[in-house]
């Protein structure tokens, strides 16, 4: 068969006004290849690629039950090439360990908005109203549209001034981002370390829906995936909110921008969680994770805990079947990331349920059906007690011995930024493949970090506590 093929690749070209041997040759290989019964395969699929005028050779064996797949590489690129490239791009801008040293030196806020200024979010550290990405100059019935549309959407129009800048309409761009002046006279309001936040996260949901906008399917449906972990967190937010009287508006406004959702805000109104899955999540990418999380119970801090993890359980194992149903080395790849992450979780809910009336058998149902600890690990961590039992219990596989080898017997303080490091390893070796979709999560989760660090950093130069700004900060490069 391989030597059919390489007659077929080595045709010459047809030349100009046709050549009669090219059309005996054709005739040729194709009669020997009629002739070899006995080698051909069950059936060769020639898929026409208008694109690239091609085809792409699926052998299928049928009688063996599997599948082999040829030039997975050629076919990514038509559809996931140009996206690939823009998040490699977007991975290039990430911050080094250098600018981590230079903001940790940093005196005060308005230090770190200056360090800032320097990198990628320069445009939205901006002294400017930044509304919105935009292609062109906008008048003041644009800024109104553009204006509502956020409003509409949930999401925060963030405002910051620029001085003595004199536009020739309302609105003007500055590396193609929408900003509006301010008057002459005022003053900017005082930073903080929301507004800080607040903008780096701006930057990071521009980023998203710009490749959302580009994707096609599958990628599209796995970009979408990424933001039902948001919309977990965010529904968890409003419902112990309200729990606690808190003021709805309020907590729309710690929301995650990339989990929100037209109904979010009348989560405030459901007393369990039956009411809350009629009412609001029904219509929502999150209605097929609730089926086990439908009770008549009334809402309250360990009913409302025990719902987030479940929910998180039902998502991780729903993204892992549909990155397996991808294959290739997005399936790969993926399930070493999603793997990672069930195991972590796992750990945390066995840490967090010490102590508490969760018994085994709860414990039990809230760990993910998959990962490294999938199924005799999840027994043992079932059945602790205390955190030198979790220890023993994770030490006994290879790749998390390192983890628990950089935290004291009988401490959990510095758990979470060791799990934190490892991810961070992990999500920075799936740049060293190409042609797969993982590249999407994993810069989704390195600039999650990068927030994470920067929150910290800042919050930690605000209470004039720069001595533990290395405690939480986790390089990425």
């Amino acid at each position: 068969m391989e030597r059919f093929r390489r007659e077929l690749d080595s045709r010459p070209p047809p030349r100009e006004g046709g050549d009669e041997r090219v059309g005996e040759g054709e005739r040729r290989v194709q009669r020997d290849w009629n002739e070899r019964e006995d080698e051909k395969p069950d059936r060769v699929d020639f898929k026409v690629l208008p694109e690239i005028r091609s085809f792409d050779h699926r052998i299928h064996r049928e009688e063996e039950g599997e599948a082999m797949y040829g030039f997975e590489a050629l076919t990514f690129n038509i559809h996931g090439g140009y996206l690939e490239a823009i998040v490699r791009g977007y991975r290039s801008g990430l911050l080094t360990a250098a600018d981590y040293n230079n903001l940790c030196q940093c005196e005060t806020l308005d230090d770190i908005k200056m360090h800032l200024s320097a990198t990628e979010y320069g445009p939205y550290l901006q002294n400017g109203a930044l509304i919105s990405h935009s292609s062109s100059r906008c008048g003041s019935d644009s800024v109104s549209r553009i204006c509502a549309d956020w409003r509409d959407s949930g999401r925060h129009v963030l405002v910051s001034y620029i001085p003595d800048q004199k536009p020739d309409s309302d609105l003007f761009l500055c590396r193609g981002i929408a900003y509006q002046p301010m008057e002459k006279g005022a003053k900017p309001s005082p930073l903080h370390t929301t507004t800080i936040v607040e903008k780096c996260t701006l930057k990071l949901l521009d980023e998203y829906k710009h490749m959302l906008c580009q994707a096609t399917e599958p990628l599209s449906t796995f970009l979408e995936y990424i933001t039902y972990g948001y919309m977990i967190d965010n529904v968890v937010l409003i419902v112990t909110g309200t729990l606690h009287e808190r003021d709805v508006q309020e907590l729309l406004e710690k929301c995650h921008p990339l989990g929100m959702f037209d109904s979010i805000a009348t989560l405030a109104v459901a007393q369990n969680m039956r009411e809350l899955y009629r009412l609001v999540l029904v219509d929502t990418p999150l209605a097929s994770y609730f089926s086990e999380c439908i009770t008549s119970e009334d809402l309250d801090d360990m009913n409302i805990e025990i719902m987030r993890n479940t929910l998180y359980k039902a998502y991780l194992e729903d993204f892992y079947n549909f990155c397996q149903k991808l294959g290739g080395a997005t399936a790969e790849i993926m399930s070493d990331l999603l793997a990672f992450e069930a195991d972590r979780r796992a750990v945390n809910i066995t840490i967090n349920s010490i102590g508490t009336e969760l018994t085994r058998d709860d414990r039990r149902k809230l760990y993910s059906s998959f990962g490294l600890l999938y199924p005799y690990g999840h027994e043992e961590l079932a059945v602790c007690e205390d955190i030198d039992q979790v220890r023993g219990a994770m030490e006994k596989y290879p790749p998390y011995q390192s983890i628990f080898a950089k935290i004291s017997y009988g401490e959990s303080q510095m758990l979470d930024k060791a799990f934190y490091e490892e991810e961070v390893k992990r999500l920075c070796l799936a740049f060293e493949q190409q042609f797969h979709y993982a590249v999407f999560f994993a810069y989704m989760r390195l600039k999650e970090q990068e927030i994470r660090n920067l929150m910290w950093i800042s919050e930690c130069v605000a209470q004039n506590q720069k001595t533990r700004i290395h405690d939480s900060v986790v390089f990425i490069f």
